[in-house]
């Protein structure tokens, strides 16, 4: 695996030599677009309408619409003069935080962090002083000419970057008109709720989780190619229940029997009346 770039992360006058390199990879399952009649890839040119042509990609900029049909144009080097030498390859730690403070919401892609030339001591430095602390590096980068927020943790034996979004870029929940509901949830409800979460609780292993929809695409197109009659799988009747504390109930004995372990039917206590109702407090609109 080759690094993305060659950079250093500095805090203080501290600086520690790093390499990036992806942390995740797409796994997804790529298709062509075919002409339906020929089953020949579908091209895409790039053509001006204006001067009625295709467009040499070396022809091609960057423009900024300020005003509908007229733009701005920017150059590579106005991308990289924002940046500035020293931003392009840099990492800014601007402030150590409690992990648990970042909403994971804030978060987009990953990167490790290696040690790059020379840079191991310091790097291993940083690392174990970040795990001692519990801490986490909030931190500005650029990466492709593009400035972002991101966050620095300690994750196993190594140092993992998430850019962030901005404050600006989350959009607010409160700004979701189907998030101002008013219900009232009766106790027994609640607790058989709890229950079930209690029941179907477990370490969080990732390795028990497979792309099952990816298997079966990929499963579908070898019978394809080879010819086989395609068979879809009959989906499982999910047995739809309208009353909510007998799905509650059905899902937790379903649990059990899946889990092989106490009825948290019984651990609930639950007697089969609603019992008394607490309204939920109103969810206030900003």
């Amino acid at each position: 695996m080759r690094p993305l770039w060659k950079g250093a992360v500095s805090f203080g006058l501290v600086y520690v030599p790093v390499k990036l390199y992806p942390a995740t990879r797409s796994r997804d399952v790529k298709f062509n677009y075919l002409h339906e009649k020929c089953k020949t890839p579908v091209q895409y040119r790039r053509y001006c309408p204006y001067c009625g042509s295709e467009v040499p990609l070396d022809e091609i900029v960057r423009g900024y619409e300020y005003e509908k049909g007229r733009y701005v144009v920017l150059t590579e080097a106005d991308f990289e003069n924002l940046a500035g030498e020293d931003g392009k390859r840099s990492v800014e730690i601007l402030d150590f935080v409690d992990l648990a403070e970042i909403d994971p919401l804030y978060y987009e892609k990953a990167y490790y962090l290696a040690p790059g030339d020379g840079g191991a001591k310091v790097y291993e430095l940083l690392k174990r002083a970040m795990s001692e602390t519990g801490k986490a590096a909030v931190a500005r980068v650029a990466i492709r000419s593009r400035q972002s927020l991101a966050a620095i943790r300690v994750s196993g034996n190594a140092l993992v970057m998430n850019l962030m979004h901005y404050p600006d870029e989350i959009q607010k929940a409160d700004a979701i008109p189907e998030m101002q509901y008013e219900v009232s949830l009766h106790q027994n409800e609640l607790k058989m709720a709890v229950s079930l979460i209690s029941s179907l609780s477990a370490g969080f292993r990732p390795e028990k989780y497979t792309d099952t929809y990816r298997q079966e695409l990929m499963d579908l197109i070898q019978a394809k190619i080879s010819g086989e009659a395609v068979e879809v799988p009959a989906r499982p009747d999910t047995g739809k229940v309208v009353d909510l504390m007998e799905a509650l109930k059905a899902s937790i004995e379903l649990a059990r029997e899946e889990r092989g372990g106490k009825a948290a039917a019984e651990e609930a206590g639950f007697t089969g009346g609603a019992g008394p109702g607490k309204k939920a407090a109103r969810r206030k609109t900003s």
